[in-house]
């Protein structure tokens, strides 16, 4: 099969597009004919320094396709099945072996490429605002990187639970993409403070909660934005920075942090379930999967590079 593989870790030169080995099948394991590959940040950040669990390795978590073979053991999926699978790597390939357990079936007649780009964004989205977030009705959340996958579906869900739904972006223009998607005002993160500028939008109340994907110093912004009793959903590093914070004033307004990382519960019947449901609403059109942009397989250097530029809005995806 050919694959988009890396011998080293860097920037996203570091991609060759070469012949490989097909996947090995094992019980517990379906393979997929890939059709759609949607890269997630943590793609990028493994490909940029993270672990390779071979050479030449295959990044990427997530991608849909064409079930071709079952493992052992597996009888929630027969062949022919479209699925969405999910996995700590191997997707930028033209196969791919996952395990049964963390894959989802696509309901007939659904775009494969939609599908694509739901288990790891709009799971997140749903554990940082119920899961661990406790949002309520009439409560205001700041979803900081609105136009990121995340970011995408944190703000339709939000407003579908009944919040008031601030978003921060790099630009006016992305913020102007945001706001069909049920955004009630947006930031402009280049442009104003954004801790300054909740307070002036909430009447000096603050956030009941803010959903964090980037870290850094962002993530000061987003204690800084909280109200009495308001929490913070802390996923993922996209902004790159040191995780060095003052959390002094979360005391005093009996505020909290909470980190999020969908990876540790994906295999439960919880998050499982909880994922083929929110699969089956953007199969019902019920959500709305947001695509920038797609590449070929063989120009996964030139997507990842995309997406680093913070010109996207939504996701990229790779299509073999």
């Amino acid at each position: 099969m050919k694959a988009a593989v890396y011998y080293e870790t860097g920037a996203p030169s570091v991609f060759k597009y070469e012949d490989v080995p097909d996947p090995a099948l094992h019980p517990g394991n379906i393979i997929i004919r890939v059709e759609a590959v949607s890269i997630e940040g943590g793609d990028t950040l493994n490909r940029q320094g993270g672990q390779m669990t071979a050479k030449p390795h295959i990044v990427g978590y997530q991608a849909a396709g064409e079930v071709v073979a079952i493992g052992e053991g597996v009888t929630n999926f027969k062949l022919g099945d479209k699925a969405v699978t999910t996995g700590f790597n191997g997707s930028h390939a033209e196969l791919r072996a996952v395990a049964a357990r963390t894959s989802w079936k696509i309901p007939a007649g659904c775009d494969v490429r939609l599908a694509a780009a739901v288990p790891v964004p709009f799971g997140t989205a749903h554990d940082c605002l119920f899961e661990f977030g406790h949002l309520k009705a009439g409560e205001t959340v700041l979803v900081q990187a609105g136009a990121s996958g995340v970011g995408v579906a944190a703000i339709q869900l939000a407003k579908r639970a009944g919040a008031r739904v601030l978003a921060t972006a790099s630009s006016d223009e992305r913020l102007e993409r945001l706001k069909p998607l049920g955004m009630d005002q947006g930031i402009n993160y280049k442009s104003h403070d954004v801790a300054q500028t909740v307070m002036k939008l909430t009447d000096n109340k603050g956030a009941n909660l803010v959903v964090d994907s980037v870290g850094g110093s962002t993530l000061q912004g987003s204690i800084l934005s909280l109200g009495y009793r308001g929490r913070v959903s802390m996923v993922g590093a996209a902004g790159r920075e040191p995780m060095r914070v003052d959390v002094s004033s979360l005391m005093g307004g009996n505020r909290t942090l909470s980190g999020v990382f969908l990876g540790a519960e994906i295999a439960t019947d919880r998050v499982h379930n909880m994922i083929q449901l929110l699969v089956d609403e953007v199969a019902k059109g019920e959500l709305k999967v947001v695509i920038d942009r797609t590449f070929p397989l063989a120009d996964a250097a030139q997507a990842h590079a995309y997406i680093e530029s913070r010109k996207a809005v939504g996701r990229v995806l790779l299509i073999p």
